[in-house]
């Protein structure tokens, strides 16, 4: 059996002015991320992560969202097709706090942040309906066993 030919992907990995930094990169080796998106993507892509604190994480929800709290991953998306082009922000303390509240590793829920949000760049949405939600989540879910992750919404 021939194996999927995975999309290309030009990835550029940022950390801003986040506390206890070395921790985050550790989770988030670079080859590990690439891996990650590359599982979660249905065609080629150009995406940048960047992995903020909670002020910058605010402010990017505030200002784009309209919605006054840091929350877990934002998507930018830009384009579609040809080639899927967004920026991916993760806000670090938040990630942290939902890792520890749900029992996951920080790896294992940056992995599962990674995968919602570049399936958000490639137009799946949760927040527009049941049956979308289901249908995003099943991907998730997976794409996430393929990289041999466990569910994360057990």
């Amino acid at each position: 059996m021939a194996r999927k030919k995975m999309p290309a992907l030009q990835l550029s990995l940022q950390f801003g002015d986040v506390k206890d930094a070395a921790r985050h990169r550790a989770a988030l080796p670079r080859h590990s991320v690439a891996r990650w998106i590359r599982h979660a993507l249905q065609s080629d892509a150009e995406i940048t992560v960047r992995i903020v604190d909670l002020e910058e994480g605010q402010a990017l929800n505030r200002d784009y969202r309209q919605k006054d709290y840091a929350t877990n991953v934002l998507t930018f998306d830009y384009t579609q097709a040809p080639l899927v082009t967004a920026d991916l922000v993760l806000c670090a303390p938040v990630v942290v706090k939902e890792a520890k509240e749900n029992r996951k590793t920080l790896q294992a829920h940056y992995a599962h942040l990674l995968v919602h949000g570049t399936l958000h760049a490639q137009g799946y949405d949760h927040e527009t309906g049941d049956a979308d939600a289901e249908a995003m989540e099943a991907l998730e879910i997976g794409v996430l066993a393929g990289l041999g992750f466990a569910n994360p919404y057990r």
